[in-house]
């Protein structure tokens, strides 16, 4: 039997389009193609933005609407700051007024992280639906917070006497996607939880990753389980049956 070799080109264009990772590429002489080093300039530069951007907090409140919302920030006092010093990151600025309020199931906190741009874009459908995965718990109101670290949750949870806290934060941006969000949900927040007693749901994005829809879902089911099992973190694991698309279903019944 003959075979037919497949040429090279077509291998990496192949490879190419099951990943996001820079292979075969080319070279014009010692260097990359030009318009590959054109591309690498500015996703590196879209990730540069993404990490300096400021959050417009005005408009996501709006976007919020009707929800509650309230407006906090860090210990770190600018960008520059907040970079450098990630422990600022991980507590309210000082005397940070916070609404007295009754015990809640779920609290979210959506913080800018190190892509403001990625929260800006797509943080209040986010949350909107997770909330929607929620009809039986009762919902605190939304914390928006500036120059915020993962850990910034906790203390405003355990201030906001929430069950459980899930802080929307924007994710480190890289060199294929630069506005991707990752959610981190902690039961019975307080100050010095470690980050094993977290859960995480990441890569949310447009760009191949994780759907709203799809996180919203994963969201419900590890926090109907953490309030049952009464923890959060590696001794939780998301090992809900993954239910087929419609589209895989038969057409007609079983033979």
């Amino acid at each position: 039997m003959s075979s037919t070799k497949v040429p090279a080109t077509d291998i990496w264009q192949a490879l190419r389009a099951a990943m996001p990772a820079r292979i075969g590429l080319g070279r014009t002489g010692d260097a990359l193609p030009l318009r590959a080093v054109l591309d690498l300039q500015l996703d590196h530069a879209r990730a540069r933005d993404a990490v300096h951007a400021p959050l417009d907090v005005a408009k996501l409140a709006a976007e919020l609407a009707p929800l509650t919302v309230v407006h906090v920030r860090s210990a770190a006092p600018d960008r520059p700051t907040y970079l450098r010093r990630p422990d600022l990151g991980r507590r309210l600025a000082e005397a940070t007024p916070l609404p007295d309020g009754q015990v809640c199931d779920v609290l979210f906190v959506i913080g800018d992280g190190l892509s403001a741009s990625g929260v800006q874009a797509r943080a209040a459908a986010l949350v909107e639906a997770c909330i929607a995965q929620l009809p039986e718990l009762t919902i605190g109101p939304v914390v928006i917070a500036r120059q915020a670290r993962v850990a910034l949750a906790d203390e405003i949870g355990e201030r906001l006497r929430a069950r459980v806290t899930v802080m929307v934060i924007g994710e480190r941006p890289g060199l294929s996607v630069a506005d991707s969000l990752g959610m981190y949900m902690t039961f019975a927040p307080r100050v010095g939880r470690a980050d094993s007693e977290r859960n995480c749901i990441s890569n949310i994005h447009d760009a191949g990753g994780l759907s709203a829809a799809q996180a919203a879902q994963t969201l419900g089911w590890l926090l109907r389980e953490s309030l049952r099992r009464q923890l959060s973190g590696v001794d939780l694991k998301d090992d809900q049956v993954q239910l087929p698309s419609s589209s895989s279903l038969p057409l007609e019944g079983p033979p």
